[in-house]
């Protein structure tokens, strides 16, 4: 039996086409659309590792730091109805994301589901307007790791590009060390973010409870006074109203990335059932944390408290922080710091793993240059994909400089609303895919992996509102006396983008008009039962806990 044929029968590639080795080590993959594409990607991850993914890029700067400007701008009261619901427009897209994963587990994620669903230039547009975000936002991900250094020491221009530097490497080294490497650290990173979460929503209980060196029991006098809502940017009724709706795009913001399990599928032992199982545990365990986390901090620290809103990049704006030193308790900075310093870093690994997948994915679908679907034999990792998205972490150093410092921050903002929309198109293509599956006679409540029988309502609830968070996240700009220009682009600019690329791909292939239901291929390059086995299942009860907790 040959090494790729034994790898074949322990589901560790994708499918079942023999590649010939060249001479580089490398081999070349097939970009035909569906039909006749070689994945060349290696199943190496386990499903502890998918969750954590998800885990690590949702779980830290938005919680350690964000949810106390979430209670400054809404109040407790309002920036918990804010994170509910948000949690429950994410809890559908991951209905319809887990259902179309375990479906077709193979490289693209949401991408590959677009293209497919939608049109070849849906996919080609939401694709490449991830990576162009991913790349803006890896250095600043490096540029917010050292500034938190920078707590603890004194950052001159040399140390800080020593620091760049040191960080720079080590994001890339858990990444070009293979998929498994990636996914084993990001475990590790996520299970400290984790721990030091659950002590802090314990801790935070004990101090509101009275156990705090002042001896005072604090219970939810702050939902009375200053009040369960808050008013932002203006005073008033409307002001409570813009303070929700400003806390609602935050949510998003904190829950963005739990998305990320999709880019992960073509690379999962046993996709399909550790794919349901991620998609049903993981945003219960999110939404948890940050549910937890906003009642204790609404509980310690009221909403009027001038720190909350101010954007240090530190410990020092860390409502738990401010929590804790509001009753005497000293000596936590540093440990808040050391979470957040984790969650910068793991989240520049994660992004630079994502990007480079994506690219990938396209290139095996001929969306982009064919050189970048070549992967490495002996571990399936996209060499040439990754080497190209982690091309973009030198313009870390572009913050020695303070004016090019700016123009970096003002480019990382751009991408903050291409969750959304990815979001949006998540929701589209579940559309498509269920009136594809009805029209074919495919009987989707037979699935023993993930089926929502209240479909599609779930992904019209989605769908809505991230329409509405897309067109309405600059509404700032138009209350009065605050219109900025530059803020409206920030806004705003994803959205012709996207169209230009869409509209773009669409003239310059002259691909054929959306396919109705009934032609929707669903069947090309979509492994069967054979991956569909876990190689190393747990056998002991202990075993099996552990399975179920991770």
């Amino acid at each position: 039996m040959t090494d790729i044929q034994d790898k074949e029968k322990k589901g560790y590639l994708n499918e079942v086409t023999v590649v010939p080795v060249l001479d580089d080590d490398e081999y070349d993959v097939a970009k035909d659309v569906h039909s006749g594409i070689t994945d060349g990607l290696h199943r190496t991850m386990e499903q502890r590792h998918v969750q954590m993914i998800a885990l690590a890029g949702t779980l830290g700067v938005g919680l350690f730091l964000g949810s106390g400007k979430a209670v400054a701008q809404a109040g407790p009261c309002g920036a918990l109805l804010a994170y509910g619901l948000i949690g429950s427009v994410v809890w559908c897209i991951m209905q319809c994301l887990g259902e179309m994963l375990c479906f077709a587990p193979i490289s693209g994620g949401y991408v590959h589901m677009a293209e497919r669903y939608i049109h070849p230039s849906a996919g080609f547009a939401v694709g490449w307007m991830h990576w162009y975000s991913s790349i803006i936002s890896l250095p600043t991900e490096i540029i917010s790791a050292t500034l938190i250094i920078g707590y603890w020491i004194e950052m001159t221009n040399a140390r800080l590009a020593g620091f760049i530097t040191l960080l720079l490497f080590l994001c890339a080294s858990f990444n070009f060390l293979g998929a498994r490497w990636y996914a084993e650290s990001e475990f590790w990173f996520a299970l400290i973010k984790i721990c030091l979460i659950i002590g802090l929503i314990i801790g935070g209980v004990i101090v509101d409870l009275g156990g705090n060196p002042v001896g005072e029991r604090i219970g939810f006098r702050y939902w009375k006074d200053p009040g369960a809502f808050a008013s932002y940017p203006i005073a008033g009724p409307i002001g409570i109203f813009t303070g929700c709706f400003q806390t609602l795009l935050q949510a998003a913001y904190s829950f963005s990335g739990v998305e990320s399990i999709a880019i992960s599928c073509a690379e999962v032992v046993n996709p399909r059932a550790n794919m349901a199982g991620c998609t049903r545990k993981i945003f219960w365990r999110i939404l948890f944390f940050y549910f937890f986390g906003i009642i204790v901090v609404g509980m310690l620290v009221p909403s009027d408290e001038p720190r909350l809103l101010k954007s240090t990049g530190t410990a020092a704006s860390s409502p738990f922080v401010i929590a804790f030193t509001r009753v005497g308790i000293k000596g936590l900075p540093s440990v808040i710091n050391a979470g957040v310093l984790t969650s910068a870093f793991s989240a520049g690994s994660s992004i630079l793993y994502g990007s480079s997948r994506i690219l990938y994915g396209l290139s095996l679908r001929g969306q982009a240059p064919k050189i970048f679907s070549r992967c490495l034999e002996r571990n399936g990792l996209p060499l040439i994909a990754l080497a190209c998205s982690s091309s973009s972490f030198f313009l870390a150093y572009m913050t020695l400089s303070s004016g090019s410092n700016t123009v970096l921050n003002w480019l990382s903002d751009l991408t903050s609303i291409a969750t959304f929309i990815s979001w949006a198109f998540i929701c589209v293509s579940f559309l498509r895919f269920k009136s594809a599956c009805d029209a074919q006679g495919i009987i989707r409540s037979e699935s023993k992996y993930i089926y929502n029988r209240f479909q599609p309502f779930p992904a019209y609830w989605a769908l809505f509102w991230c329409i509405i968070t897309i067109f309405f996240n600059g509404y700032k700009v138009f209350l009065k006396g605050r219109w900025n220009t530059s803020s409206f682009i920030i806004a705003y600019i994803n959205i012709p983008i996207v169209g230009a690329l869409f509209l773009g791909h669409y003239l310059f292939t002259k691909r054929p008009s959306f396919k109705p239901a009934s032609k929707i291929d669903m069947v090309s390059n979509i492994p069967g039962p054979e991956i569909d086995f876990d190689p190393n299942p747990p056998t002991t009860k202990i075993g099996k806990f552990l399975r179920w907790l991770l």
